[in-house]
């Protein structure tokens, strides 16, 4: 089990730190820009972990102030506090302080929309009911004011029993200092007043905890009261006659559902608020509202939402191939001069071929993954990706899930692991089982490695009028993960998942401006998971491979290559002479490889995968590659490099030249396209097979999910290559 995180900062240059012995929660509506403030007040003063006995993470992070540090902890966002999803399940226990081994928050950071008050103001009512001290942190108010929404600040903070609130914008960091003064006055600080919304329950939950004697505090009688079906309701019936309880429901709630009463008397005295503290100038009167209402429509927000994942994959290759270019020619420079350095033999062929070889051409794909993954980060935090979920939400309904499945599925474009993490927000568990098993599907930015080399090798770079072939080729690969994970989830809804097609309600957040301070955090963040991948995994396995490619050593071949060179010397003289040995050459390295270790068990493979037109070297790569598909490109850079054409200096061309005994190109185009298709379809990844098993608590979903996908992924790419080939002959 995981411990509370304290975080800890540098306060001064003489290398003093100062403990943060005050914890403040911070919650709020989801898109109301509260990880954006919680990222802008923390910096990179951040710690990730897992609360205990759940497997949701807690964001914690420092909070640096004039004479003291706070601990600020990033809670899921949530609408209430009864919360049904797993996410705002561990929002609402952490700040009530249910969560064994986590102390309860000493205050909180309420973040509100100023722009979506009427949902704010709702639950701000239901936190003062804890009395605990709070502050109010009023983001977004560039964006009201640029909406011409007026408010007083001077009004909300009289109705709300004068609570500090603090206009911020977080994006720029205007008003921190404000935010600051007030988190550094809230220790000690007394409750807020009770919320005026509903007096008669408040006095009621007053004398219900009297009457408990500590069993329940008066926050958790509330909740008891109005979700009759809780544990909490369970421990209010046990400490008091359940018939008083019953008539107290009934004189609070009448015949209404308790949830349902809530929301009247809340909202009326939000309504009520926001017509004395709340201005707001007509909105179709603005040419920029105008615009953000006519993308909001259904036809206008698909094509744009084409338009931009056409811009993204176009951009994964266009502008990533200068850097590409670079770290490719560092990578051969290097292994080129460690070459000249060492004399031949082992520890030269281990450090330019297993260690180089295997690790640069994983490493050479970094800066299509930072663009794909500086794509998804901007389109989050500008609100765009809520949009495509409610925009989606018509499609999702057709194969038995909600727009709620889309964010999760979305994400899965970076990574599955988190994205299947992520479906914590959907509740009713067989959508969310569906949603996690259509979710590896998608192209995770372990499978661009791997579409990028093969893209790139055959595939031309040409234009097809305004667009690149090649972007135009991964765009339909991405289509394709897609395609299989719609249908996945239809056939699940509609057998083992079978159930109501589920609701879906979500507040589409404004357009706005992305935080670079946020963006580059998060993309750093990225770019150290994926280079501790390749510096430890990727590393690892590249040096067995190497390994295993390099030994045993045959004494027999290099005699034969040595006899074979001089009878050649004989009788070829100059290009001719030249031409000849590095034949003789390749075909003496093809031959060390096929006798080595990885070339027996290949060749063990090999008749398993033949039908698929792949030779052992490929074979053995994609077996590798079962644990976490990345390795791929570092597993064929290392068995190419070792055995494969002397001459070829990048893997693209290696692949090119890459022959069966008789000849044939072992790459041709429907080899290719199956091979494509394969590792679009195919479960490669023991982590998120791992993530699978924990988030359902059965071994029963990843292993359906690795057979279901392997098999498809086998089968699809033996369709493609036999009847590819009977076209072509």
């Amino acid at each position: 089990m995981s411990e509370p995180i304290t975080a800890s900062v540098p306060v001064s240059e003489i290398g003093i730190r100062r403990r943060a012995a005050t914890s403040i929660a911070v919650i709020g509506n989801p898109n109301s820009g509260k990880s954006t403030l919680f990222n802008r007040l923390t910096g990179l003063r951040q710690t990730t972990g897992n609360y205990p006995g759940v497997t949701v993470e807690k964001h914690s992070g420092t909070v640096q102030l004039n004479d003291s540090a706070l601990e600020l902890v990033d809670l899921p966002g949530i609408y209430c506090l009864g919360g049904f999803s797993a996410d705002e399940r561990i929002a609402v226990d952490v700040v009530l302080g249910r969560v064994d081994g986590t102390a309860p928050p000493d205050g909180l950071l309420v973040v509100l929309d100023a722009t979506h008050l009427y949902q704010g103001l709702y639950l701000l009512q239901q936190l003062m009911e804890m009395q605990v001290p709070l502050v109010v942190a009023l983001t977004m108010t560039d964006v009201a004011i640029s909406n011409g929404i007026d408010i007083s600040i001077e009004v909300l903070q009289r109705h709300l029993g004068g609570i500090q609130i603090c206009p911020v914008v977080a994006t720029t960091g205007r008003g921190l200092d404000g935010l600051k003064a007030a988190l550094e006055a809230v220790t000690g600080a007394t409750a807020p007043a009770l919320p005026e919304s509903w007096p008669e329950l408040s006095t009621t939950a007053d004398d219900l905890a009297g009457k408990m004697g500590g069993h329940l505090p008066r926050i958790d009688v509330i909740q008891a009261l109005i979700h009759p079906e809780s544990k909490r309701a369970a421990v209010l019936d046990k400490h008091l006659d359940p018939e008083t309880i019953s008539q107290i429901r009934t004189r609070l709630f009448g015949d209404e559902p308790p949830q349902a009463a809530e929301a009247r008397h809340r909202y009326s005295w939000v309504r009520s608020v926001l017509r004395e503290a709340q201005r707001q100038a007509p909105l179709l009167d603005r040419f920029g509202a105008r615009t953000l209402r006519w993308f909001n429509r259904p036809w206008p927000a698909t094509i744009m939402f084409f338009a931009v994942m056409a811009l993204v994959f176009q951009a994964v290759f266009s502008w990533a191939t200068p850097m590409m270019d670079g770290i490719d020619s560092a990578a051969t420079l290097l292994a080129d001069q460690v070459s000249s350095l060492l004399p031949p033999g082992a520890l030269s062929s281990f450090i330019t071929d297993g260690v180089i070889a295997g690790v640069g051409s994983v490493i050479v794909f970094l800066p299509q993954i930072l663009i794909l993954f500086l794509f998804i980060i901007v389109l989050e935090d500008s609100g765009f990706l809520a949009r495509a979920a409610f925009l989606m939400d018509r499609i999702m309904r057709s194969v038995g899930l909600s727009g709620q499945s889309v964010i999760p599925m979305l994400s899965s474009f970076a990574c599955a692991v988190p994205a299947i993490m992520a479906t914590r927000v959907i509740p009713n568990r067989r959508d969310r089982i569906a949603t996690i098993l259509a979710a590896p599907f998608m192209t995770c930015s372990a499978r661009l490695p791997v579409y990028a080399l093969l893209i790139a090798a055959f595939v031309p770079d040409e234009s097809v009028g305004w667009f690149n072939l090649q972007g135009l080729v991964l765009l339909g690969l991405y289509l394709l993960g897609i395609l299989g994970g719609l249908l996945t989830a239809w056939m699940l809804k509609r057998s083992a998942l079978r159930g109501p097609k589920p609701h879906f309600a979500l507040a589409l957040p404004e357009f706005r401006w992305p935080n670079l301070q946020t963006v580059f955090i998060k993309l750093m963040d990225r770019a150290r998971i994926f280079l501790k991948r390749a510096g430890t995994v990727i590393f690892t396995v590249a040096i067995i491979v190497w390994a295993l490619a390099y030994f045993p050593r045959s004494v027999d071949i290099p005699l034969r290559l040595s006899s074979d060179i001089s009878q050649a010397e004989l009788t070829l003289v100059g290009e001719s002479l030249e031409a000849e040995k590095k034949r003789l050459e390749n075909t003496a390295a093809a031959d060390q490889l096929a006798q080595s270790y990885l070339g027996r068990a290949g060749r063990l493979v090999e008749p398993v995968f033949a039908p698929l037109g792949w030779d052992w070297r490929v074979s053995a790569a994609v077996i590798a590659g079962f644990p976490a598909r990345e390795v791929v490109v570092a597993v064929m850079g290392t068995i190419y490099a070792v055995g494969a054409e002397a001459e070829e200096s990048s893997l693209t061309e290696k692949l090119r030249s890459a022959q069966w005994p008789d000849g044939r190109p072992i790459f041709n185009l429907p080899m290719v396209l199956g091979l494509l298709l394969f590792y679009a379809w195919c479960l490669q990844c023991a982590a998120t097979i791992a993530i699978i098993r924990r988030e359902t608590n059965s071994w029963r979903w990843p292993v359906l999910a690795w057979t279901y996908m392997t098999t498809i992924g086998y089968v699809g790419a033996l369709l493609i290559f036999q009847l590819g080939t009977r076209m072509i002959t």
